[in-house]
């Protein structure tokens, strides 16, 4: 999943049900291979993109975890 939202940040978002960050993600992709074809220029913005992407990810791993270790505590004290 790291490998797509490095190089496809826009479907990242998308596969993780994020529409919004995905529509703004695509747009800003559109225009780094725009910038990108026509002055040479684009990787910066892609790079961005791509480390919004993987930190989205990560964080959204972090937050499962998070929710799994606190159903867990809660099943623990209910016993």
């Amino acid at each position: 999943m790291i490998l797509i939202a490095i190089l496809f940040p826009g479907l990242s978002f998308l596969l993780r049900g994020k529409i919004m960050s995905a529509i703004m993600a695509i747009i800003l992709q559109v225009i780094a291979v725009f910038f990108f074809l026509v002055f040479g220029i684009g990787a910066l913005l892609w790079v961005i993109l791509a480390i919004w992407a993987v930190a989205s990810y990560n964080e959204a791993k972090r937050e499962k975890r998070h929710r799994q270790m606190l159903k867990i505590l809660e099943h623990e004290k209910a016993k």
